[in-house]
């Protein structure tokens, strides 16, 4: 087990999370690479050791893993106070600046100028998930089972199998047959592996506070893993089986969340906005976040034995196969969305080309997009 330590004061955690929360663009990855700078190479907080113990808990349990590791050190540094400090100093930045956007997108989002903005961005995006989606596949897709998994999926996901079905199902049956001797059953657990919700409402339920709190709990309570893959949840419950959303205003959404800095899970906080005003993106903001500060809570203790389960380990390589599966699926409907003519199909493919290529932040290249929809419109 690791042993909390408390010897770090609470105006120290919230004053580090808070200039992260503000400057901290490019998706988690970007965010974990500078909590390291911070609290190990800077501040001595932690060993490097100790800090991978906590990213790899981050990346076990449901909710957004940069998110959690900032919640994890809190808790570490400074029991349950740091705990809630940290998280919040994390999380709040960022969803102040994405609820300016939303209000921007609303009250503006009508006008030529932030439509051709938009035309402009969302080509990158695609980019921006496809490189995702190859860096996630080639950590995922590991063994000719785990590859043949997700081409399954793959398809059933296209015929719009319910993709809860299909990542339990994938999980179960990695683990049979693992378990079985049947292939390799050691692997790293550091990968990111969501678990898509299974609502209780029937598809078109009426927009209320409650459903959305209710909504975007759920999606929190059991979504593993990075930004991309809150994807794969958003188009499956907001998209296709609540019809609240359609895929443009849902690619906006996302490109919002990654253009801003901090989690990029308050991409929940623009859509709550957009259906129900400032207490629309608090309930979908509560919501989205709670269950991750429950998870540290109750995991803090266990988490050397939850790395090294052997059954967990299969279990989370067969629904980490079936969600690169589940995300291929739903970029190819967000693509069809997104590339309408030569010209953004250009621009995503250029976009994907300098992100292999020279590893530019995808930031500096979602605001190019968005000078090109602008003078692209011109």
């Amino acid at each position: 087990m690791v042993t909390r330590v408390h010897r770090t004061p609470l105006r120290d955690l919230v004053g580090l999370f808070a200039r992260l929360g503000f400057t901290a663009f490019g998706g988690p990855a970007v965010h974990i690479a500078m909590m390291r700078d911070e609290v190990v190479r800077k501040r001595r907080w932690l060993s490097d050791q100790q800090f991978l113990d906590l990213l790899g808990a981050a990346n076990l349990i449901p909710g957004p893993s940069s998110t959690e590791l900032a919640i994890y050190i809190g808790y570490r540094q400074a029991g349950a106070a740091g705990l809630a400090a940290a998280g919040a100093a994390f999380i709040l930045p960022a969803t102040l600046i994405v609820l300016a956007c939303a209000w921007a997108y609303v009250t503006y989002g009508a006008l030529p100028a932030a439509g051709r903005v938009f035309y402009g961005v969302t080509p990158v995006l695609i980019a921006v998930i496809v490189q995702a989606l190859w860096g996630l596949g080639r950590t995922a897709l590991k063994d000719a089972l785990t590859a043949g998994l997700a081409a399954a999926v793959f398809v059933l996901a296209l015929l719009n199998v319910n993709v809860t079905v299909l990542l339990l199902a994938g999980g179960g049956v990695v683990l049979l047959v693992r378990r079985a001797g049947w292939g390799p059953r050691r692997r790293p657990l550091l990968a990111a592996v969501p678990v898509v919700p299974a609502a209780a409402a029937a598809a078109g339920a009426p927009l209320t506070l409650l459903t959305l709190f209710v909504t975007f709990l759920k999606i929190g309570a059991v979504l593993f893993g990075s930004g991309y893959v809150l994807l794969a949840f958003l188009h499956g419950e907001l998209v296709e089986r609540l019809r609240w959303l359609t895929d443009r205003q849902l690619l906006d959404a996302v490109a919002v969340g990654q253009f801003t800095p901090g989690p990029v899970f308050t991409t929940a906080t623009f859509i709550g906005y957009l259906l129900g005003g400032i207490p629309g993106a608090a309930v979908a903001t509560a919501g989205i976040f709670l269950p991750s500060f429950v998870f540290v809570a109750a995991t803090y203790p266990f988490i050397t034995p939850l790395r090294q389960s052997p059954w967990a380990a299969a279990f989370l390589d067969g629904v980490n196969a079936a969600a690169v599966a589940l995300m291929a699926a739903v970029t190819w409907h967000l693509g069809r969305a997104a590339l309408v003519d030569g010209l953004t199909a250009a621009e995503a493919a250029l976009a994907l080309a300098v992100l292999v290529r020279l590893q530019v932040n995808s930031a500096l290249l979602i605001l190019a997009g968005g000078l090109l929809g602008l003078l692209a419109g011109r």
